[in-house]
């Protein structure tokens, strides 16, 4: 099918809005303008291969949308250094900084989002499995991640990148555990500018809940920046059988939106 999006200086606006998962137009439309169908039936067995976007379930409401918890409620617990770097970040997200004075690495470097910030970009991702790995393909700037499910250990000396290093496990016959370590600290953590090391370990549990729904729990550990294991409030998402994933792209005309131009 085809979907339409917007061009790259649009793109600009879309990344500055808050990210509500209940109203995301692309997550409620299918073909031709019509309700999405969302495929019915029980879970398959080690297997979330499919187009997702983020679509919260009927009753379930995110009141806040650039963090994974309530930053009013239930903040995460910093460090020192956590703190620190959280004062000099400029989030343009919730309007507290111009998209002229924001430092959000995104906005201004066009750096990619790292993980688990890669979530908050509403553009869905493709999961295609084979023997040795499983790749999350996401839309938003063609992010690859390679998830190592061959049984070889999390490395204990990772190279620094920018989604670091994964290598995941089945828990049972729907649960995919994937830890990632090795990241550069050139990323957010999300789109308050939250910082992280690269001390940095993301544990997530990919659930294929039946055969249309996937869940993501979301922990982060960091013992420079997090003065305990940050944990996320549940993702959702619904399977798309008739997507084909578009390219968006952060490229040279994305950074000469006005608002960026020296």
């Amino acid at each position: 099918m085809t979907r339409q999006f917007p061009s790259s200086l649009a793109l600009v606006g879309i990344l500055a809005f808050s990210y509500v998962l209940n109203g995301h137009a692309a997550g409620q439309r299918g073909r031709g303008g019509a309700p999405a169908q969302v495929p019915s039936g029980p879970a398959p067995q080690h297997d979330l291969s499919g187009v997702w976007t983020a679509r919260n379930p009927p009753g379930v409401r995110r009141s806040f949308a650039n963090t994974f918890t309530d930053p009013r409620t239930n903040p995460p617990a910093l460090t020192a250094w956590g703190e620190a770097r959280l004062k000099e970040a400029k989030e343009s997200n919730s309007g507290k900084f111009t998209l002229a004075e924001t430092n959000d690495p995104v906005l201004t470097k066009c750096y990619p989002p790292g993980l688990p910030r890669i979530y908050f970009h509403p553009f869905p991702f493709e999961i295609v499995q084979t023997p040795r790995y499983t790749l999350a393909l996401y839309e938003y700037d063609h992010v690859v991640r390679r998830i190592y499910t061959d049984g070889r250990p999390v490395p204990k000396d990772p190279d620094e990148l920018w989604m670091g290093t994964s290598v995941g496990h089945w828990e049972n016959d729907t649960t995919l555990v994937v830890e990632t370590v090795g990241f550069n600290e050139k990323t957010w953590l999300d789109r308050i500018g939250h910082a992280h090391s690269n001390q940095l370990k993301v544990t997530e549990r990919f659930k294929r809940v039946d055969l249309g729904h996937l869940t993501i729990d979301i922990t982060m550990d960091d013992p420079k920046a997090l003065a305990k294991p940050w944990v996320a409030e549940t993702l959702y998402y619904e399977l798309r059988p008739n997507w084909d994933l578009q390219e968006i792209s952060c490229s040279g005309d994305y950074l000469e939106f006005p608002a960026f131009e020296k």
